[in-house]
């Protein structure tokens, strides 16, 4: 957070809410926040761990809100398409909700397919899903989901941006990197900003969370785009369930 990182994710199945919302809370009341970071600087993610019942769904969120301490949840998301159309719709109404009473300021869904978001735009939501978050990388590119996401202005979160170093030292990205004098995890993130998405990028080391969000400095001009454009495998990382019924 010194590094002014300012986006944190959470999930209620990771039971962490609680030790993040207090190690938030205490860096911003402590002398290690030296640009005056206030609670509203923070943007602070959380997830439902599993869809269900309007009801089970909207206690689980306002569970979240409490655990965390934080006073509300920036955005909270639908973890996964998991549970079926009917638990689906149900858990989004319950964020709806927690929206519509100050629990929530923005609401997302997470690693849904084209077809998932059909069928919630369709179901004609008061609110339509502000993020979907994703896993997005050169070598999975997922092309149509981005593109309707992009088409229905739903921001992309591109999670597992840097392909959880499988692919850094590939010849394209080894060239690329060196071409434009940056690390190859600096190149996947302007790679993913380029495009317009959201990357979430992770690392235990403080230079390489300070290199990470140090891309300013170049542009990847578009025949090397369509490069790494081509470099999809549909390589996936961790889980898939776009495709979920």
């Amino acid at each position: 957070m010194a590094q002014q990182f300012s986006l944190t994710s959470r999930v209620k199945m990771y039971r962490n809410e609680k030790e993040v919302g207090a190690t938030i809370l205490r860096f911003l009341a402590s002398g290690g926040n030296t640009s005056g970071l206030k609670r509203e600087d923070i943007h602070f993610t959380s997830k439902l761990a599993s869809n269900s019942s309007y009801a089970t769904a909207r206690k689980s969120i306002k569970q979240s809100v409490k655990q965390c301490g934080l006073g509300y949840i920036d955005l909270f998301l639908l973890h996964s398409p998991y549970g079926g159309k009917a638990a689906r719709l149900e858990s989004w109404k319950a964020v709806e909700d927690a929206i519509a009473d100050g629990e929530v300021k923005t609401g997302g869904v997470s690693n849904f397919g084209i077809k998932h978001l059909q069928e919630l735009l369709t179901s004609k939501p008061h609110i339509v899903p502000a993020v979907n978050q994703i896993e997005v990388h050169p070598f999975n590119t997922r092309t149509a989901i981005t593109s309707f996401c992009q088409e229905h202005d739903i921001v992309v979160e591109a999670y597992a941006p840097l392909v959880r170093a499988l692919r850094m030292k590939h010849p394209v990205i080894s060239s690329l990197s060196e071409k434009y004098a940056c690390t190859p995890a600096q190149l996947l993130v302007r790679w993913s900003l380029q495009h317009g998405f959201v990357p979430l990028p992770k690392s235990t080391t403080k230079s390489r969370i300070a290199a990470n969000g140090d891309v300013s400095g170049f542009e990847i001009d578009t025949e090397d785009m369509d490069r790494m454009d081509g470099l999809d495998e549909y390589l996936v990382t961790d889980w898939d369930p776009i495709d979920a019924d």
